[in-house]
């Protein structure tokens, strides 16, 4: 059998050596998320939230033909200096054809999900997931992050979808998948920006211990697939659904006048209600992927124990 192209940082080489909790990371939001140097500034903040909150942090992305579990401070750097076209956004899809062409790849959370499994890291945090777009009944615009969740068995906490998704689908999706919605301490389904998408959770969670055990109890079930844990973002870096859903419409409408389609429209629509928020849907994004990152660390840490 070929052996895995996957190379390990030391920092993680030594925390799986020693059995110690790991948190899986993903790169997108270092090379399309945001710019430079801010990019770099946040993946470091939220590795060392990782850090101080008991595990070690696993940042994943492609290079040389490696997927790399981990990155130094200099691969850091030089990920978050590429210019965004000169990397490719890795799904599950085109994971295998950026590895075998030498190029640089940014994983998204589906690819990050498979990588993590591979590297036997069973929990990553995240922004947001993919879903369901609207207008999907005719585009048929659906994330593959989806998808991973049924088939890959890695616990994601993210913030919920992004609300400029078809939400109410989203959850229909993931039901008929059959990949468990953990609300965090709360009963209503987050989206992202806002606390509450006006949503029921299918299942309620308070404890990590527990989210860890029910993952725990899939691998002995034999069911396929992971978790999605659905944290809030944190009371003082929300903008409530009142005040989202009016700018969410208006950057649809545009795109939509504009006639910007397919892989274009999620870059147009995030910039257009960073600009409609004066930046605060950028500051709440920074919020609540640092949150995620300490839930995620109880997470494993709730494995490791």
């Amino acid at each position: 059998m070929t052996q895995l192209p996957l190379t390990f940082s030391a920092e993680v080489s030594a925390a799986k050596a020693k059995g110690q909790p790991i948190v899986a990371l993903e790169s997108t939001i270092i090379t399309h998320g945001m710019p430079y140097p801010q990019n770099l500034e946040v993946a470091r903040e939220v590795e060392a939230v990782v850090r101080a909150s008991g595990a070690i942090p696993a940042t994943i992305a492609v290079m040389a033909g490696r997927i790399h579990i981990g990155l130094d401070d200099a691969q850091l750097q030089t990920l978050a200096e590429t210019p965004p076209e000169e990397v490719m956004k890795l799904s599950r899809a085109d994971l295998s054809a950026c590895l075998v062409q030498g190029r640089t790849g940014a994983t998204t959370v589906a690819a990050t999900m498979i990588c993590a499994a591979l590297a036997g890291i069973r929990v990553f945090a995240t922004g947001g997931i993919g879903g369901v777009h609207r207008g999907a009944e005719s585009s048929f615009d659906i994330s593959a992050d989806l998808q991973e969740l049924s088939l890959t068995p890695v616990t994601v906490v993210a913030a919920g979808a992004k609300a400029i998704l078809d939400l109410p689908k989203t959850l229909e999706v993931l039901e008929t998948l059959g990949v468990p919605v953990i609300a965090f301490g709360q009963d209503a389904l987050p989206a992202f920006w806002s606390r509450d998408s006006g949503l029921a959770a299918p299942l309620r969670m308070d404890d990590a211990a527990q989210i860890a055990a029910a993952a725990e109890m899939r691998r002995t079930l034999g069911l396929t697939g992971g978790q999605l844990v659905v944290n809030p973002i944190p009371f003082d870096a929300e903008i409530p659904r009142s005040t989202m859903i009016p700018v969410v419409e208006q950057a649809l409408e545009e795109a939509e006048s504009r006639q910007i389609s397919a892989k274009a429209v999620t870059p147009f629509l995030l910039q257009r209600i960073f600009e409609l928020t004066e930046g605060r849907s950028l500051d709440a994004n920074i919020a609540l992927v640092l949150n995620n990152a300490r839930l995620a660390a109880a997470i494993a840490a709730a494995h490791a124990a």
